[in-house]
């Protein structure tokens, strides 16, 4: 769950290049929502979950730039009445999207004229769709989760709203999009993201990433994706989406046993034979997410020949070879790249994408790595060179990704909203 928009879609004929990982055909286990640290939550009607969320002025993250995790949720509760009016009814023009959870709806907060929209704070509102079946435990999962943690990347969610069968989220505004809109997308509102702002995002993320999976209460995100990157004015890179976050095992455990949720391609191979989710499972994901920022090539596309599916199984031979690697870096880059830094992150994706959770490196160590890797990066960018008789492997048959939040919409080059399928089962 997060917030981007005025991106790409795809067409309702375009046909599905992922799928979304769910439970009953691969594991047997389940799973529960896990409450961050006892503090629920509790409707503005009264209604049957207790707690004492509340909502004041935010310390901010400048002033934390490592993150801090807050004794209770700082979340303000809108009455239904206060996001109708921010999103002028939920009107249709004021729609930014919809997925499996349901709809989202920019609004306005304006604390001196609250009955006013169009005006103040931008926000964007997540609408439970009253059929959704994973809604409730998902937007409890949010509330627990974000409401809690607080870092200078990771989407911040605002408050909550939750009258009878009406269940709302706010969150923060990221103008720029999701990093899959601008790896993927198309169209002139879509440009190609040079390669400096592709490392930020890469150590933005990272930084994100490695907070949860360093913090008191270790926090395993269990759906890292490029979908879920949002990405803000000055293209700082945030986390959303935690309706499948789970706190990580106890001490004397390595993993915990939960229901398989996610996004193929992305999830890590251990998790999906077996239901066990590491800590490091989600560093599998960010080694995905590093592919994809090389080559600008999706996780998963079955539009691509047969034995490119799915993108690890097929770029993994030419990540430690800098020839190799020169031949799959994205061609929107233009050869505009420093080839020993690309190299080192192919490499360093290598490492997060073994087989072996235990084998991965810590995020705290792929943080560093990245670190240095920029500032050491003084290789001049290439020059495009012109190849008449290499074959292009990088957008034939592209189709912008399905994915499982629905706070990613996209739009398609005649600027229509499209939604996508929740998961498949």
């Amino acid at each position: 769950m997060g917030t981007c928009w005025g991106s790409l879609t795809r067409s309702a004929s375009t046909p599905t290049t992922t799928g979304h990982l769910s439970s009953a055909s691969l594991s047997n286990t389940t799973s529960n929502t896990t409450s961050f640290g006892g503090s629920n939550v509790t409707s503005s009607s009264g209604s049957a979950i207790s707690g004492n969320s509340r909502f004041s002025a935010r310390s901010g993250d400048d002033n934390f730039p490592s993150g801090e995790i807050l004794p209770i949720p700082n979340l303000r509760i809108f009455s239904f009445a206060e996001l109708k009016a921010a999103t002028k009814s939920f009107k249709p023009d004021t729609l930014l999207g919809e997925g499996g959870f349901g709809k989202v709806y920019k609004g306005w907060l304006d604390e001196k004229a609250p009955g006013k929209s169009g005006s103040g704070t931008v926000i964007a509102v997540k609408r439970l769709n009253s059929e959704s079946l994973q809604g409730f435990e998902e937007w409890q999962s949010e509330v627990n989760f974000l409401g809690r943690l607080s870092h200078p990347n990771l989407v911040r969610l605002i408050g909550y709203g939750w009258e009878d069968k009406e269940l709302l989220l706010v969150y923060e505004f990221m103008q720029k999009g999701s990093l899959e809109n601008h790896l993927f997308g198309r169209g002139a509102a879509v440009q190609p993201l040079p390669w400096d702002i592709r490392l930020k995002v890469a150590i933005g993320a990272a930084r994100g990433l490695a907070f949860l999976h360093t913090s008191d209460k270790q926090v395993i995100y269990r759906d890292f994706k490029a979908s879920n990157i949002l990405l803000d004015g000055a293209y700082t890179a945030k986390i959303s989406d935690f309706g499948l976050a789970k706190l990580g095992p106890s001490a004397s455990q390595s993993h915990v046993t939960t229901r398989v949720m996610g996004t193929y391609g992305y999830a890590a191979p251990e998790y999906v034979a077996t239901g066990h989710l590491y800590v490091k499972s989600d560093v599998y994901g960010f080694g995905v997410v590093l592919v994809e920022i090389l080559t600008g090539l999706r996780a998963l596309d079955t539009t691509r020949p047969s034995g490119r599916h799915n993108l690890v199984d097929w770029i993994k031979p030419y990540l430690s070879d800098k020839r190799k690697l020169k031949n799959i870096m994205d061609s929107r880059l233009e050869g505009r790249y420093p080839s020993k830094a690309a190299l080192q992150i192919a490499q360093l994706a290598l490492t997060c994408l073994e087989a072996e959770p235990k084998n991965r490196p810590p995020m705290k160590e792929v943080l560093s790595t990245l670190e240095k890797i920029e500032s050491s990066a003084t290789d001049r960018p290439t020059q495009p060179r012109v190849r008449p008789n290499s074959p292009s492997i990088h957008r034939h048959g592209q189709r912008p990704l399905q994915h499982r939040s629905q706070l990613h919409p996209k739009q398609d080059e005649s600027g229509t909203h499209r939604s996508s399928p929740r998961r498949v089962r």
